[in-house]
C-alpha cells in the first residue's frame, strides 16, 4: 500500500479522536473549567496536525496519479508497437489514416498513410464491408482479417502456421477406392490361359504403375478387382488429370479388340472407415450403372463423374436376366397386386415395357394395374388403340386409384426410370417397401435406394428389350396378344431410331422373339405417322440451327412459341442425320413454361454429361433437361458448359 495511503488511514482515524475529545472537552468543563481549557488547545493542535496531513495527502495523491497516466501511456505505446496483431485505420475514401509496426513489417514498407487499402489488399473489394472474418495471403503468409466497417478498421493476425497444419491434415486424410475391370470374363471369353494371362498382365502392369505414379496403395482382392487407398492430395491430382488411367487401359485393350475397361468408385470425406468403404462401394455401383468405362467420386456431398465416354458393353450371356426373371416372378407371386409405374408424360419404350410386366402379372395369376398419369403427345395413338382393346385397357388406373389398392403387400414395379422424383405417383413408393426397378437408362446421383429388386443394363436398346428378355424366362410356354407384342416392339423400334442407334445382338434377337409372337410391323408405321404440320413445325425450329466447335449443332427455337418435348426430341434426331454433325442440341420453350434441352450424339461426344452439368440426364447419345428461365439464358448456359468441357478435356474423343 502506498505510503500516502497510510497516512489518509492515520489521518481519518485522528478526525474520530478529535470528536471523541471534544465531546470528552465538553463534559469535563461542566466539572472543571481548568482541564478543560487544557483538552480544548489539545484540539486546536490536533486540528493543525489533521489539516496538514490531508494537504501532504492530496499533493502525493496527484503526483502518484501522474506517474500511473505516465505508465499506462508508455505501455500502451509499447504494446501497440510490438503487439502481433496489425491494425489499420482508414477513412470514408478507403485511405489509410494510421496504422501500427506491424502493418508496416508485414507489408515491408516504411508507411502506407494516404495510400489506399485496395493497393495493398485488392481481395478487400470482394469482401462484404459489415463485420466480416476471412483469410488474406500476403506474401508467403496468411494472415486472419477482420473487418469493422463502424469503426473503419481492420486487424490482421499472422496464422502462417495454424493454415498450412490445417491444410497438411486435409491433404493427408484418407479415401478409399475400388477399381473393377469391366466385364472380364465375357471380354476374355473365348481365349486360351495364356492369352488371358498376357493380357490381364498388361492390364494389371498398366494399374500398378498408375498406382505407383500417384503413390496410391493398390491391392488386388479378385481377379477382377483392386482396392485403392491415397490420400486428398493424391485424388486431387487424379481428378486434375480426370483419371487419363480410363483411356491408357481402353487403348491397350482396344489394340487386341477387347471390349475392356476399367470402372472405379472413390469416396473421401467421412471419418469411419467402414462409411468409406460403403461409400466406395456405392460409387462402383455408380459407375457400372452408367455403362462402365468411368469413375465416380464422392467427397463429402460432393459427387463427380470422369469417363464414360464409351457405351456401356452389351452381356454376351442371359444368367443375369434369368436370375432377375426368377426372383420378380417370386416377388410378385407373394404380393397381393403389383402396381406398374413409369415416367410422368410416358413415352412409347415406359408405355410398352409395363404392358410387358403387367403381361408377366397375368401369366402368373395375380392382379395387374398400369398407373397412367397425362399423356405424351407422341404417344395419343398409341393410347387410341390400346383404349379401343377392352381386355387391356381396363388395367390402366389413375394415381388416385392407385392409391387407394396399394397396401403394404403391394410391388410396386418401376420401369424406364429410376428416380423417385420423376415416377407417375412418387407417393406410392411410401406405401409399400417392396419397389422392383426395371431400367436401361444410366444412373444418376438420384435413385431409388430401398429397391428390392433392381435391373438396370445401360448397355440395352430400351427397357421394351430388357422386359422382353425377362418375359422369355417367366413362362416356357407364354403367349402374347399381337397388341402386346407391338407395343414393346414400338417402344424398341422408337429407341433405337429404328434399329439404327444403340442396338446389339440381343436388341434384334428381341424384336425377333416379339414378331414371333405376333407383333405387327405395319401397325408400328401407322402408331409413328406423323402429319404434314408437325413436319413444317419442326423444320421452322431448323431454321434457326448454328454450327459449334464444327460438329455440333444447336437451334434455338423463337421466343414465346411453345412444343412438346416430343417435338424438341425430334428436331435433335434430325440435326444429327446432317453432314458432319457429331452432336445436336435443340433448346425451345416446353408448353409447361420450362426450357427444354434436347441433346443427341452418335457417340464421340457424351451428351449425358453435359446435361448433367445442367441438372438434367439420359444416355451417352441421348439426354435431356428443363430449366427454368427465359431461352437466352439457357443458350448461355449450355455454350458455357461446352466450352468449360472442352478447355477440361475436349468434347470428342
Amino acid at each position: 500500500m502506498p505510503r500516502f495511503l497510510l497516512k489518509r488511514w492515520h489521518g481519518q482515524h485522528i478526525v474520530w479522536i478529535f470528536v471523541l475529545l471534544i465531546i470528552m472537552t465538553l463534559i469535563i468543563f461542566s466539572f472543571q473549567w481548568v482541564l478543560g481549557l487544557i483538552c480544548l488547545v489539545l484540539c486546536g493542535v490536533l486540528v493543525y496536525f489533521t489539516m496538514q496531513a490531508e494537504t501532504a495527502f492530496r499533493r502525493e495523491l496527484n503526483t502518484y496519479i501522474g506517474t500511473i497516466t505516465h505508465r499506462v501511456k508508455k505501455a500502451g505505446n509499447e504494446v501497440m508497437s510490438g503487439f502481433p496483431i496489425g491494425i489499420i485505420l482508414y477513412n470514408d475514401e478507403k485511405r489509410i489514416e494510421w496504422h501500427n509496426p506491424f502493418v508496416a513489417k508485414m507489408l515491408d514498407q516504411e508507411s502506407v498513410i494516404g495510400d489506399s487499402i485496395y493497393e495493398y489488399f485488392p481481395d478487400l473489394k470482394n469482401k462484404k464491408e459489415k463485420t466480416d472474418k476471412f483469410e488474406l495471403t500476403i506474401g508467403k503468409n496468411i494472415y486472419q482479417v477482420w473487418t469493422r466497417q463502424e469503426e473503419r478498421l481492420l486487424y490482421f493476425r499472422e496464422i502462417t502456421e495454424q493454415a498450412l497444419l490445417a491444410k497438411k491434415y486435409e491433404d493427408e486424410k484418407t479415401a478409399i477406392g475400388i477399381v473393377m475391370l469391366d466385364n472380364l470374363d465375357e471380354a476374355t471369353q473365348g481365349m486360351d490361359d495364356q492369352t488371358r494371362s498376357i493380357m490381364l498382365a498388361k492390364v494389371t502392369g498398366e494399374i500398378t504403375e498408375w498406382a505407383q505414379k500417384h503413390h496410391i496403395y493398390l491391392r488386388r482382392t479378385a481377379s477382377d478387382r483392386f482396392l485403392i487407398l491415397l490420400d486428398q492430395r493424391a485424388l486431387r491430382r487424379l481428378e486434375q488429370t480426370r483419371f487419363e488411367i480410363l483411356d491408357d487401359v481402353r487403348e491397350i485393350t482396344i489394340e487386341n479388340k477387347l471390349p475392356l475397361t476399367l470402372s472405379i468408385g472413390i469416396a473421401s470425406g467421412a471419418e469411419q472407415l467402414m462409411e468409406l468403404g460403403q461409400m466406395a462401394q456405392m460409387g462402383l455401383d455408380m459407375s457400372l450403372g452408367r455403362g462402365g468405362d468411368q469413375v465416380t467420386v464422392k467427397v463429402g456431398q460432393r459427387l463427380s463423374f470422369y469417363g464414360g465416354r464409351t457405351n456401356a458393353v452389351e452381356k454376351r450371356t442371359r444368367v443375369r436376366a434369368r436370375v432377375i426373371s426368377h426372383a420378380l416372378r417370386d416377388l410378385m407371386k407373394d404380393s397381393d397386386k403389383v402396381i406398374i409405374m413409369g415416367h410422368r408424360f410416358p413415352d412409347m419404350d415406359s408405355i410398352g415395357a409395363a404392358v410387358g410386366v403387367l403381361k408377366a402379372v397375368q401369366v402368373i395369376g395375380k392382379e395387374g394395374y398400369i398407373v397412367l398419369e397425362g399423356v405424351n403427345p407422341s404417344i395419343q395413338k398409341l393410347m387410341e388403340t390400346i383404349s379401343a382393346d377392352e381386355r387391356l385397357y381396363r388395367w390402366f388406373v389413375t394415381p388416385e386409384q392407385a392409391m387407394q389398392i396399394t397396401t403394404q403387400r403391394t410391388l410396386a414395379v418401376v420401369v424406364d426410370t429410376h428416380k423417385a422424383s420423376m415416377v407417375a405417383e412418387p407417393k406410392l413408393l411410401t406405401l409399400t417397401h417392396r419397389v422392383v426397378v426395371v431400367d436401361h437408362h444410366r444412373r444418376s446421383e438420384e435413385f431409388l435406394q430401398d429397391a428390392i429388386l433392381v435391373y438396370m443394363e445401360p448397355y440395352a436398346s430400351s427397357t421394351c428389350e430388357l422386359v422382353t428378355e425377362l418375359l422369355q424366362y417367366i413362362n416356357e410356354k407364354l403367349t402374347m396378344e399381337v397388341l402386346e407384342a407391338t407395343v414393346l416392339l414400338a417402344g424398341i423400334v422408337v429407341d433405337t431410331k429404328s434399329f439404327s442407334l444403340r442396338t446389339g445382338a440381343r436388341t434384334f434377337e428381341a424384336a425377333s422373339y416379339l414378331r414371333r409372337n405376333g407383333a405387327d410391323s405395319s401397325l408400328i408405321q401407322q402408331l409413328l405417322k406423323e402429319d404434314l404440320d408437325t413436319y413444317l413445325e419442326r423444320a421452322d425450329i431448323m431454321k434457326h440451327t448454328e454450327t459449334l466447335y464444327e460438329h455440333i449443332a444447336l437451334a434455338v427455337a423463337e421466343p414465346n412459341r411453345k412444343y412438346s418435348q416430343l417435338m424438341i426430341a425430334q428436331v435433335a434426331d434430325t440435326l444429327l442425320n446432317m453432314t458432319n454433325i457429331m452432336a445436336s442440341f435443340v433448346i425451345c420453350e416446353r408448353l409447361d413454361g420450362l426450357i427444354g434441352i434436347s441433346a443427341r450424339s452418335l457417340g464421340q461426344m457424351n451428351v449425358q454429361l453435359v446435361m448433367e452439368r445442367l441438372g438434367g440426364g439420359g444416355h451417352l447419345t441421348n439426354a435431356a433437361t428443363q430449366l427454368e428461365g427465359t431461352l437466352e439464358e439457357a443458350t448461355r448456359r449450355l455454350k458455357q458448359t461446352l466450352e468449360e468441357m472442352q478447355e477440361e478435356e475436349g468434347l470428342f474423343e
